[in-house]
């Protein structure tokens, strides 16, 4: 009887290999056929604004690469919060994503008194997508031509005008608060629910100027409805070649822009990460990606996961510094 059953579990182990259900056999055969459904893309702010034009583009390439669905959904609301802890929470396995960037990976951590989670450990940096020109525009109806008319007109108001963001720790409100601290200007900050919103606004004139993303922003400069008065770039960009850096108008070393990149729940097999990051390297390199990113003087990554994380720790020895110096609170 001892001789048979010890037969029946070699028969077993056997079975069990051959057909990829042995020991470790689940989880290599569940990397292995990853995706095996849609995979979600989480956007921490509202439509309209450069983190969702990065994310639907490179998505729109990796649905026809791995042949699962990648869809986006924006889910703003609490400087980022919200969206961070619920992919926090989320099952590791590489069907749930989120669109971090400079708010929510490397001020956050230092304006905000308590998160939910930990970016550092709760989060495993998947791989860097684009890095995006800040541009900083007025309202048409501002009566400044250039940047250094625009301090000097809000010097003349302190607090009387209004600038937009797309909400607390995004983009745009680091760049004017970081323009504020070394300007010495004093223009009230109004925090939306993301870039679509402020804009709105900010064309119908209800607030005086803003800094985003240029995706968000060109055809607004191109129609005349705004007017673009310096980059945050260390060099001019080419698709505004007129229009100056802020370190050229006398603010040396002065640089701030827009960065996007993948991370996933701490917990995501390694294997699958480094395929997400293969496959998002594939798409940032599709002629559709690179054409958009000319388009809008982004310039795409897609390094590996240990690259973006330095990446992001560099980042936030920056920012720290930046939100105590500028005292930058959510308001």
């Amino acid at each position: 009887m001892h001789s048979t059953l010890l037969f029946d579990r070699r028969q077993l182990l056997l079975a069990a290999t051959a057909t990829g259900l042995g020991a470790l056999a689940p989880a290599l055969w569940a990397q292995s056929k990853w995706p095996v459904k849609p995979i979600r893309f989480v956007v921490p702010f509202a439509p309209g604004g450069t983190s969702e034009i990065v994310a639907r583009s490179v998505a729109a390439e990796m649905t026809k690469q791995l042949g699962q669905n990648v869809f986006v959904e924006n889910k703003p609301g609490g400087a980022g919060v919200i969206a961070m802890e619920e992919v926090a929470k989320a099952a590791p396995d590489g069907h749930t994503l989120i669109l971090g960037h400079v708010g929510t990976l490397a001020v956050n951590p230092y304006m905000l008194k308590h998160q939910p989670y930990d970016v550092n450990k709760d989060f495993i940096a998947v791989t860097l997508l684009a890095k995006v020109p800040n541009v900083f525009v007025v309202h048409a109806d501002v009566p400044v031509k250039n940047f250094r008319e625009f301090v000097a007109y809000v010097k003349q108001r302190p607090g009387q005008l209004n600038y937009g963001s797309a909400g607390n720790a995004s983009a745009g409100h680091l760049a004017m608060e970081y323009l504020k601290l070394v300007t010495g200007m004093f223009i009230t900050h109004i925090p939306y629910r993301g870039t679509g919103p402020q804009l709105t606004d900010l064309l119908a004139g209800r607030t005086q100027a803003s800094s985003a993303g240029l995706p968000a922003l060109s055809a607004h400069i191109k129609s005349g409805k705004l007017r673009a008065i310096a980059v945050g770039t260390q060099q001019r960009i080419s698709q505004l070649p007129d229009v100056p850096t802020v370190a050229e108008m006398g603010f040396k070393d002065f640089e701030t822009s827009q960065w996007y990149g993948i991370l996933v729940p701490a917990g995501t097999p390694p294997e699958i990460v480094r395929r997400l990051q293969e496959e998002a390297l594939k798409a940032l390199r599709s002629s559709a990606v690179t054409e958009r990113f000319a388009n809008d003087n982004a310039v795409g990554g897609g390094g590996p996961s240990s690259e973006f994380s330095a990446f992001i720790g560099r980042e936030q020895k920056i920012w720290s510094d930046i939100v105590k110096r500028a005292q930058i609170k959510a308001d």
